[in-house]
């Protein structure tokens, strides 16, 4: 706008051909005219000492104070016939209006003329300035008849901006129009307002029972034993996420499974799946996918479990106990079809504790003979997968790799779904382990243990 000003007054100069030296024959004529002269005189000098400054940026622009309402005295000179209206008007008194005192142009906002110019920076209606600029257009139709080119009935043929044509600025999207609701709420009795805090946990099961069941007669010609098997299990998760920074894990897990032995003497049936166990895990969010992570577990058993024809005990509930202590970093993704996390824990702690002084031999699980408790240090690595590969088959594997830096137990648990119905199914559960920190019998020449079951049943996710 400063610019265009600028330009425009200069091409208004030159169209008037007002050079400096014609400046004191103008002052002769009128107050009206002498102080207009001068005016514009001061702003071509201004705009001749600031003409470089527009192409250097770093160089401050110069200060002008814009009116549009005297539009009039900056375009080329039009005949208004509002100013000869005017000057018919009987109150009209130009010699009241202007002094015979010259100063600097006020339009630079320093010096103004006393009365005329400060006139300019104080004006408080169009009105008055269409009046003030009116009179100066007069005095100029009078001394300069032949400089006036145009006429405003040509204006009076100047169309509007087409709307097709006009450029609209961009809505800017206020907060306000998301938070308030869309429908004024009146009359809301304070006993009935209900205010309704997120809720950043979330709930869910699984539970299952599954039966099995083989019969073979007793003459049967390729021989074998009838059994009868039963599986259960209860899964449920209480987990937190604040959706910023905090995530909280809890999940208890409890199977029991139980399978006749008629080979055994000395009990009816034996436990072939018996697990108590109860994880919770804190992240602190690090950066996307990684959380600082602490994790605690708790597990152990139900029943005892013995020695085929003996009495001799081989596990028992607290016997063991094994609570296990991990910090680390934790990384976790998840889709619509999969979660994964995969806990890196460099400082880990594992302890071992046998209640029971029945058990015939405490080193298979890490305690020393006639020891009730052990400690391991070392690091672990745990990553458990629940991974929904079609609408019916699900696949949940956890496993662990723990080590001392003289031994290793790992332990890696698969458990396939094949959902028959919502609540049908057919489960194979595989149980591969590893652990060198035991002492092999006479007949064993492996570290590896394995344990597999499949059923079919009844199961139910909520």
């Amino acid at each position: 706008m400063k610019k265009s000003l600028f330009i425009i007054t200069a091409v208004f100069l030159t169209y008037l051909q007002v050079p400096a030296q014609n400046v004191q024959t103008i002052r002769s004529q009128s107050d009206v005219l002498k102080a207009y002269a001068e005016q514009l005189n001061n702003l071509a000098a201004s705009y001749r000492a600031y003409y470089r400054l527009w192409g250097d940026a770093s160089l401050p622009t110069p200060r002008i104070k814009s009116n549009p309402d005297f539009y009039k005295l900056f375009v080329p000179p039009t005949y208004y016939s509002n100013a000869v209206g005017q000057a018919l008007n009987i109150d009209w008194q130009p010699s009241n209006i202007f002094a015979p005192s010259l100063a600097t142009d006020s339009l630079f906002g320093t010096k103004r003329y006393p009365d005329a110019l400060s006139f300019l920076s104080d004006i408080e209606s169009k009105k008055e300035a269409d009046v003030w600029a009116n009179s100066i257009l007069l005095n100029y139709y009078m001394e300069h008849p032949n400089d006036v080119k145009g006429n405003e009935l040509y204006l009076a043929d100047v169309k509007p901006m087409n709307e097709e044509n006009e450029v609209k600025v961009p809505r800017k999207e206020q907060v306000t129009d998301y938070v308030e609701p869309t429908e004024t709420v009146k009359n809301v009795d304070a006993d009935e307002l209900l205010v309704v805090k997120p809720n950043f946990w979330k709930h869910k099961g699984n539970g299952f029972a599954q039966f099995s069941q083989n019969y073979i007669s007793d003459n049967w010609y390729k021989g074998g034993e009838s059994t009868v098997s039963l599986l259960s299990g209860l899964t449920l998760e209480a987990n937190y996420d604040d959706q910023q920074r905090v995530q909280w894990d809890n999940k208890f897990e409890a199977k029991l499974g139980f399978i006749t032995a008629p080979s055994d003497t000395v009990h009816d049936y034996k436990t072939n799946t018996d697990l108590i166990r109860l994880s919770s895990k804190l992240g602190v969010k690090a950066r996307k996918y990684w959380y600082y992570t602490i994790g605690a577990e708790f597990k152990t058993q139900f029943f005892a479990n013995y020695k085929t024809n003996t009495n001799d005990m081989i596990s028992n509930f607290l016997s063991p106990f094994q609570f296990d202590l991990n910090i680390g970093m934790d990384y976790k993704r998840s889709a619509k079809n999969y979660t994964l996390s995969v806990l890196t824990s460099p400082l880990a702690y594992t302890f071992i504790y046998i209640n029971s002084d029945k058990i015939i031999n405490p080193g298979a699980f890490n305690v020393k003979q006639g020891h009730h408790s052990a400690s391991l240090f070392g690091s672990k690595i745990t990553g458990v997968l629940n991974w929904k590969i079609t609408k019916n088959i699900s696949w949940d594997t956890r496993i662990e790799y723990f080590t001392t830096y003289k031994q290793v137990i790992a332990n890696w648990e698969n458990t396939f779904n094949f959902a028959v119905t919502k609540y049908l199914s057919t489960k194979l559960f595989v149980n591969p382990r590893f652990d060198d920190g035991v002492r092999r019998a006479a007949d064993q020449h492996s570290y590896f243990q394995m344990q597999e079951l499949f059923s079919f049943g009844l199961n139910y996710t909520w």
